[in-house]
């Protein structure tokens, strides 16, 4: 288990104090009747073009993003980088697909991807499929962002060690992330996503300014990263090799991406067709931001948190996913 790092703890706890408090508030913030369920699950399809874009983007770059992105460049290179190029692929389709479907389900009052399915074909049983799809394909999901908040908390010096008490803290963020989303409904997870994506832009823009000072500049960073994970490796004849993963993880989280139910809810809060092309001109923002997030780990290869003796258990209980962690406290 990692020694308990006092200052990022005291800040983390200070953070996550106001998070909270402001979770519950957002139940005010234009407020409505939240037993209304597009009220309550839409935030009333109020937020504008600012509002919807930290929310969409808050939803697709999130805790395990943060953590994981650097990670896998970290242990295996450049095929980390697929994560960029699939959340530029999306935009164009969400430019021209998604104000439709938004301007279908704000005519017919639909609130969720099931409704629209069941008011489109008129069959209860495909809506039924689509929600238990949904549902199956978002309890890996969240079960990934568990695996980010655990390995941040596990940073901070909390919950490693295994078993039930290592999940405590864990289990205490979960139970106040569902009490204010219950309680506020979406203007919880809105509110809360301008703040947090305002701190990650600030954290990964002096990631990339300070970190690559520190060590020498970039040309020692790339010096120092083994050649074999600077590039996909040749493919054999006839295969098409790491090419194909490359391009197939890119194509394949990218069709994906916008037919989870939480993005779709992001999508059908909007406050016009209008406001969702715009932020399909606006989020490649964050695809920009996610391509210094993935040098990050290659930061840390040069940085050599791995081979650092404060770091040997958090590398040990988390593996890669603890090369971000390491690298700042660093």
């Amino acid at each position: 288990m990692q020694d308990v790092n006092w200052i990022a703890l005291v800040v983390f706890v200070a953070l996550f104090g106001f998070i909270t408090w402001l979770g519950f508030a957002a139940a005010h913030w234009r407020k409505g009747d939240l037993d209304m369920l597009h009220e309550w699950g839409l935030g009333g399809r109020r937020f504008g073009t600012i509002i919807t874009w930290f929310l969409i983007g808050g939803d697709l770059y999130t805790a395990y993003t943060f953590i994981a992105v650097p990670a896998l460049a970290f242990g295996a290179g450049a095929i980390a980088f697929f994560a960029v190029p699939y959340t530029i692929l999306i935009y164009p389709i969400l430019f021209l697909v998604f104000p439709r479907l938004w301007y279908v389900c704000h005519k017919h009052n639909y609130v969720t991807a099931a409704d629209f399915v069941r008011g489109r074909f008129g069959n209860r049983w495909l809506a039924l499929a689509i929600t238990i799809t949904g549902i199956i394909a978002t309890m890996p999901y969240i079960a990934l962002q568990l695996v980010g908040l655990e390995v941040v908390i596990g940073g901070l010096g909390l919950g490693g060690g295994g078993g039930f008490v290592a999940e405590v803290p864990l289990i205490i963020a979960f139970i106040i992330l569902a009490a204010f989303t219950y309680s506020s409904g979406l203007r919880a997870p809105a509110s809360i996503a301008v703040v947090k994506d305002i701190l990650i832009y600030i954290t990964v823009f002096a990631a990339a300014i300070v970190i690559p000072i520190q060590l020498g500049g970039f040309g020692k960073i790339f010096a120092a990263v083994p050649a074999q994970k600077l590039l996909l490796a040749s493919p054999a004849a006839n295969t098409t090799g790491a090419y194909g993963t490359y391009a197939t993880l890119a194509l394949g989280s990218a069709l994906a991406l916008f037919l989870y139910p939480h993005s779709i809810t992001g999508i059908l809060s909007a406050s016009s067709g209008h406001a969702i092309r715009r932020n399909a001109a606006m989020l490649p923002g964050y695809s920009f931001m996610l391509g210094l997030l993935t040098l990050v780990g290659f930061f840390a290869i040069a940085a050599g948190v791995a081979n650092l003796p404060e770091f040997a258990a958090g590398f040990k209980e988390f593996g890669n996913n603890f090369a971000v962690p390491a690298l700042l406290l660093h």
